[in-house]
């Protein structure tokens, strides 16, 4: 049994200011079964209902609290973030941990309604994958819907082509060729939504099991699984996915991250790619390329498009939801010849997806280098975003090792194991949103679970980014005690 004596305020401490009154020490024990945190939770609730512990009493800080009892600082830092969440406690910074504000205690023998959890004020988005949107070239944008418009066919503005417009698939082809090492005709470009798009056609017309990497965005998987295409686990290494488990699990088709492997980070090797293409072609197989950030490359040239070993054997597919903006809704497919009419057929007989007007206004921003001048300086512009976060940390979290910093919009961050979930907790205290890593992982993945953070680092806007990595600092985890 272990105890600490907290100063609750009298009973006409109510007309005080909160923390001033002086009154009876009050004796809080921790005793019974289950763990310390719920032993110190259930105290803590106990003198809340009974009324020892009025609204407004200022509670001790966790550190402190946790060196009192001889616990863990996490064990309490937990127990008071779990009664904040139910609505036992407040906390604000500056003005510490209190008894939330009640207008009568609850007696002991009245049942309790479960308490929704508070829901804090986003004040930093740390979400990955998220472009800046004030960096969008609203100016250059206007000046090529300008011209599009004035150029635009009159069939233009008739009802759309399932495959998209020719002006559109005609660049893309040129572009693409050029920039990510794409061997694509316009005949076998296909215009959609985005990904998501892409990947629910593509779910229309696969067969079999679908290999995907262990860690992966799980919106994908279940996008395929409602296809009603079961996903199959691929373990990630430092390499990338492991592709000599391919033959194994019986997998029709395989969905891969080869640029940049999503979330963890890291290129697919050239032997790993190679070895895909052996795959496909000995099996009949198909890669499905999501090449959702191949453009943003830091440290050294982008990595080239898988798709360019075998046209015949990959599906590539990209977007502007990372360039540009998710807003626009615009992607692409470059397909193998003997999916195209599949592709069009699932798509619908007339566009419905894709605005006509942004199809051509994006053709001629990307003929007009307009789309290669704003890559050039977005590469800038979110290297010194990962530069400042990366230096942030080796100077205020050194023990946090940061990985998957060579391209695109997002870091991960590694934790301590069994800290995820408190670092979370913490990250919604300092008004961060933000992403765990356990979530990407496949359910049946036997990669061993990690604790982490994806950090996204495109979206704040520049006055607030400093501010946002001084509230992620502040969620971290303390660095490992060792004894002397």
């Amino acid at each position: 049994m272990a105890e600490i004596w907290v100063n609750p305020p009298e009973p006409d401490a109510a007309r005080a200011e909160p923390g001033q009154a002086a009154g009876a020490d009050l004796h809080l024990e921790l005793s019974g079964e289950g763990s310390l945190r719920s032993q110190l939770m259930h105290a803590l609730r106990e003198a809340i209902r009974s009324g020892r512990l009025a609204p407004g009493t200022r509670l001790p800080p966790y550190r402190t609290l946790a060196h009192d009892l001889g616990i863990a600082r996490n064990t309490a830092a937990d127990a008071y973030a779990e009664l904040v969440e139910e609505g036992w406690l407040s906390a604000r910074q500056g003005s510490g941990t209190r008894v939330a504000r009640r207008a009568t205690p609850l007696p002991p023998d009245r049942s309790r309604r479960p308490q929704r959890p508070v829901r804090r004020r986003v004040q930093h988005d740390l979400m990955p994958s998220s472009p800046d949107a004030a960096t969008f070239p609203r100016a250059a944008w206007l000046t090529s819907a300008r011209r599009a418009v004035a150029a635009a066919p009159n069939d233009a503005f008739g009802v759309g082509d399932p495959r998209g417009r020719a002006e559109l698939r005609e660049t893309l082809a040129e572009y693409l060729a050029r920039a990510r090492g794409v061997r694509a005709e316009p005949d076998r470009i296909v215009i959609c939504s985005g990904f998501a798009h892409g990947l629910t056609l593509l779910g229309d017309v696969l067969d079999g099991p679908v290999a995907v990497e262990s860690y992966g965005l799980e919106f994908h998987r279940g996008l395929l699984e409602e296809a009603g295409l079961r996903t199959v686990p691929l373990t990630v290494d430092s390499r990338g996915a492991r592709i000599d488990e391919l033959p194994g699990t019986g997998a029709e088709a395989v969905l891969l991250t080869p640029a940049h492997q999503f979330p963890t980070g890291g290129p697919l090797y050239p032997e790993r790619r190679a070895a895909v293409i052996d795959w496909a072609r000995s099996r009949g197989g198909l890669l499905v390329e999501d090449d959702y950030d191949g453009e943003f490359r830091y440290d050294r040239q982008p990595v080239g498009a898988v798709q360019g070993l075998d046209p015949d054997r990959v599906v590539y597919l990209g977007s502007t939801s990372k360039s540009l903006s998710p807003a626009l809704r615009l992607g692409w497919m470059v397909l193998p010849g003997r999916l195209v009419d599949d592709i069009v057929a699932a798509k619908g007989p007339r566009e419905l997806w894709s605005g006509v007007l942004d199809q051509l206004s994006l053709a001629d921003f990307i003929a007009r280098g307009a789309y290669d001048r704003h890559l050039r300086r977005m590469r800038q512009h979110y290297r010194r975003r990962r530069d400042l976060l990366v230096g942030t940390l080796a100077q205020r979290a050194p023990h946090i090792e940061v990985s998957g910093i060579a391209a695109g919009l997002h870091a991960v961050l590694e934790l301590p194991e069994h800290t995820e979930d408190a670092t979370l907790r913490a990250a919604r205290r300092q008004g961060l949103a933000l992403d765990g890593l356990r979530p990407y992982r496949h359910p049946d993945s036997t990669m061993p679970p990690r604790d982490g953070l994806v950090i996204g680092y495109g979206t704040p806007p520049d006055h607030a980014f400093a501010a946002a990595l001084d509230a992620l600092c502040l969620a971290l985890p303390d660095p490992p005690e060792h004894d002397g």
